[in-house]
């Protein structure tokens, strides 16, 4: 556990030393005024892209999280949560040179996490998502939520 958080905070110190870490106005979608990461922004917007339903970030910053952001996010069914999570993962390491340092799920298509240190991207099938209910269990963290602009 120890060399994990150790890989982490080197992540991190790379990341910062790269401007990672930068802020803008949230513009993924419709969403309220506050301000999240460029990749988080990002990978909502590519989530968008893909017709993802449902989309909410969750603020951990002050809720005492592993992590600084989730970007939670369902899909219709199998195809199109690997969709999503393709196209999350392209336009991270096209336009930010981000690559997830772990992803998990992708051979079953419920629930694929993709692990950016800094934040989680998780894309769910409409059952788990509400078996799991990770907006409850991270009741105390900040919601932004977005809709699909179009």
């Amino acid at each position: 556990m120890a060399k994990t958080s150790a890989s982490r905070s080197n992540v991190q110190q790379r990341a910062s030393a790269r401007g990672s870490t930068r802020t803008r106005p949230a513009k993924a979608g419709k969403a309220d005024d506050s301000t999240l990461p460029v990749a988080v922004t990002t990978a909502v917007r590519a989530a968008l892209d893909k017709k993802a339903e449902h989309v909410i970030v969750l603020d951990l910053r002050k809720a005492g999280g592993f992590t600084d952001h989730f970007v939670i996010c369902s899909g219709g069914n199998p195809r199109q949560i690997a969709a999503i999570a393709d196209s999350v993962r392209e336009t991270l390491r096209k336009e930010l040179h981000e690559r997830p340092t772990l992803s998990e799920g992708v051979d079953k298509s419920e629930w694929i996490l993709l692990d950016y240190f800094n934040f989680v991207v998780h894309i769910f099938s409409r059952d788990c998502r509400t078996f799991y209910g990770l907006e409850r269990l991270w009741g105390a963290a900040q919601r932004h939520q977005f809709t699909d602009p179009a």
